[in-house]
């Protein structure tokens, strides 16, 4: 990171979706532009590939176009489009000394249409609240995706979001708090 943090690990894929196929693209580096992502922004990321067994299974593929067809549905009249789709593993690890910091760069936009965060697991980890904040109302969301399963779904044009940093319940014990989050980019229509 480039706050100099050790605290997050990543694995990640490239996926195409359009009305009649969910593709694995070629690996491919995640970028995100300075405007969305102050801490590491305008720098080709490249992280470990996402193993296939996960990117490429029956369930995830379910997920994406249960995920896809509700997007699809909340935009304003647009047709189905072909999706830039990136898939990301997140595991936060904490210590006593060390807070994990799953928002690092703080409240943000990660500069696409769509996202999805899931919770997939949390081990004796305190906090890690989602915040979110809906554009044009001053009031903040707050909530903690506490249960395996528990997922926000984000149009990315007017919610900005971030998470607080995990800390261990136990310090004596490993911490950490895994995610998957999943955007999507519209390529164009279909």
């Amino acid at each position: 990171m480039a706050d100099g943090g050790r605290y997050r690990r990543r694995r990640h894929a490239a996926l195409a979706i359009t009305p009649d196929a969910i593709t694995r693209k070629p690996h491919q580096p995640h970028f995100q532009s300075r405007d969305y992502n102050q801490l590491n922004g305008d720098v080709q990321r490249w992280f470990e590939p996402m193993d296939d067994a996960i990117a490429d299974s029956a369930m995830m593929h379910r997920l994406l176009r249960g995920a896809t067809l509700c997007f699809e549905a909340a935009g304003e009249g647009a047709l189905a489009a072909h999706w830039h789709v990136e898939l990301h593993q997140f595991r936060i690890e904490t210590t006593a000394r060390n807070p994990g910091r799953p928002t690092p760069e703080g409240m943000h936009r990660d500069g696409v249409d769509w996202v999805l965060v899931m919770l997939i697991d949390r081990l004796n980890a305190d906090e890690g609240v989602t915040e979110i904040q809906v554009a044009g109302r001053p009031e903040m969301d707050r909530f903690t995706l506490a249960a395996a399963g528990d997922t926000v779904l984000l149009d990315d044009h007017r919610v900005m979001h971030g998470v607080t940093p995990i800390r261990p319940i136990d310090t004596d014990m490993p911490a950490y708090r895994d995610v998957f989050v999943a955007t999507w980019r519209a390529e164009g229509s279909g």
